[in-house]
């Protein structure tokens, strides 16, 4: 037997047993008691950062038995929680029980799943959440991928994909200023921002982006796309991408995803789909004409630390076929030893993404799969659906609210004072600074958290409910949550303007 070395790191045995078990007796405490804490402390920076302290770096170490109540406290005591039933906010969802138990283990292995051989479970399992994730929207299970960080990764590494799979084959060597033409790729004006990143951050630049107008109902406007990519062709442009919404980060709008499918095949194009947050909604049978085309993607991004209500952060790219990651990203460096030594191959998943040490994110969403299953998730996602719908109607039905959208789990919605004349420049100038006042002293009260959005110049409460945690009741306090602190604002307004 080895000599064990000494070292300030390790815990023995029984102290890290003892540690665990009071800390998990503290999360247990902590998520069965969420529904009475405020939603946020609603502290300044400052604030936080005076109960955190200004000390130097330690010179010396600290007991572990020591520093996890302290760590307990600063994030249990002074965090936004989106566990509450009442965030209704940014979408993030409730966390999983399990999902946050699978994090946990998958800490405790470690594994580096840039590479089989550093993690031959754990790869598998990640291989198998891609196939099930497949499956779970509708698309064959054919395709493939891999885990990443969230939505700007998972949009990101579909991007280059599609960038690589559409540009002459010497890009690699060339680079894009030897290409022939302009790159050029489309998405309507509802789309998330990642694509603006991508097109600074790749060397495109956001001249290339083609922001396509809307419809009425805010979905991707296909007969101006079409004439955009027609008239970019007369004029030497190289088109190479459509990227399609599949929830809309406002309103939750689903485009026409079919329509794009049919411009993509017929002008040789990538069609892309930002499904990020509301993808999932596929796996509902009522709602599965609202995502026809989905099958025709030659890639999908969707976040199960979204609507699969996993724990932050794991984002998904799936591409219908693989071998276009591998073109990109695989690089066989000699210092790797990496391959494939035995007749059966090994998926190594550096060669499919950015990242080549890569953490275990798949244990959480394999988990929570298995344990709520396709039923457990239908049932689910459908009555978050109907809250948010819920949301809606109550502020349609209210004399002070005005209910303005409601697609999928977001609904959108403003205070207005009775007696106000909608439509009137004036009047509608006034609403977007009471809404907007009324949002900020909502995002810091604690009761209730909300986003906004801007629908048709209208600055607007928004409420996006991915928590399985929410429920009617819920809905009906934040409504009367919101005319009461819409009224009290209203009435410091007016004194201020009497001033």
């Amino acid at each position: 037997m080895t000599t064990p070395r000494e070292s300030s790191i390790e815990i023995s045995k029984e102290e890290f047993r003892k540690i665990g078990y009071q800390l998990v007796d503290s999360i247990s405490d902590f998520i069965d008691t969420i529904d009475q804490r405020p939603v946020t402390s609603g502290e300044t920076p400052s604030q936080i950062q005076r109960v955190l302290g200004d000390s130097h770096l330690p010179e010396q170490g600290t007991s572990a038995l020591e520093l996890f109540p302290k760590a307990v406290d600063l994030l249990l005591n002074h965090s936004l929680f989106n566990s509450h039933p009442k965030f209704f906010g940014y979408i993030t969802s409730s966390p999983t029980p399990v999902g946050i138990l699978a994090d946990l283990l998958a800490s405790a292995v470690n594994p580096n799943v840039g590479a089989n051989i550093l993690s031959p479970m754990a790869t598998a399992i990640e291989k198998q959440t891609i196939k099930w994730l497949a499956e779970f929207i509708g698309v064959s299970p054919t395709y493939g991928g891999l885990l990443v960080s969230g939505g700007n990764m998972a949009n990101f590494t579909a991007f280059l994909a599609a960038r690589t799979a559409k540009a002459p084959k010497s890009i690699k060597e060339d680079g894009l200023l030897q290409a022939p033409g302009e790159m050029v790729f489309y998405c309507s004006k509802a789309t998330h921002t990642w694509i603006e990143k991508a097109a600074v951050l790749f060397g495109h630049g956001t001249k290339s982006i083609r922001w396509i107008a809307t419809d009425a109902d805010n979905r991707i406007n296909n007969d101006v796309l079409e004439r955009t990519i027609i008239e970019d062709l007369k004029n030497g442009k190289k088109p190479f991408m459509i990227i399609g919404n599949a929830g809309d980060v406002s309103t939750g709008v689903v485009d026409n995803l079919a329509g794009i499918g049919t411009l993509c095949k017929t002008y040789d194009l990538w069609f892309h789909i930002d499904g990020a947050y509301g993808v999932p909604a596929a796996v509902i049978p009522e709602l599965r004409a609202m995502f026809m085309g989905i099958q025709e993607a030659d890639s999908i991004a969707l976040d199960p630390h979204k609507w699969l209500y996993c724990p932050m952060e794991v984002g998904c790219t799936l591409v219908k076929n693989p071998q276009h990651l591998i073109d990109t990203y695989s690089s066989h460096p000699v210092y790797y030893n990496f391959g494939n030594a035995e007749d059966e191959p090994s998926q190594n998943y550096y060669e499919y993404g950015l990242q080549n040490s890569r953490g275990f994110r798949a244990l959480k969403v394999w988990m929570a799969l298995q344990h709520i299953g396709r039923n457990g998730y239908v049932k689910l996602i459908g009555e978050d659906i109907e809250l948010a719908k819920l949301l809606f109607e109550g502020a349609k039905r209210h004399e002070e609210l005005e209910g303005l959208t409601h697609h999928l789990s977001i609904a959108t919605l403003r205070y207005v004072p009775s007696g106000t004349k909608l439509g009137e420049p004036e009047a509608e100038k006034y609403l977007n600074l009471l809404n907007e006042k009324l949002l900020n002293e909502l995002q810091n009260g604690g009761e209730a958290f909300l986003s906004n959005a801007v629908v048709n110049g209208k600055y607007c409460l928004r409420g996006c409910i991915v928590n399985f945690r929410t429920s009617k009741s819920d809905i009906e306090e934040i409504l009367q949550l919101i005319v009461r602190m819409g009224r009290k604002i209203h009435g410091e307004l007016k004194v201020e303007k009497l001033n």
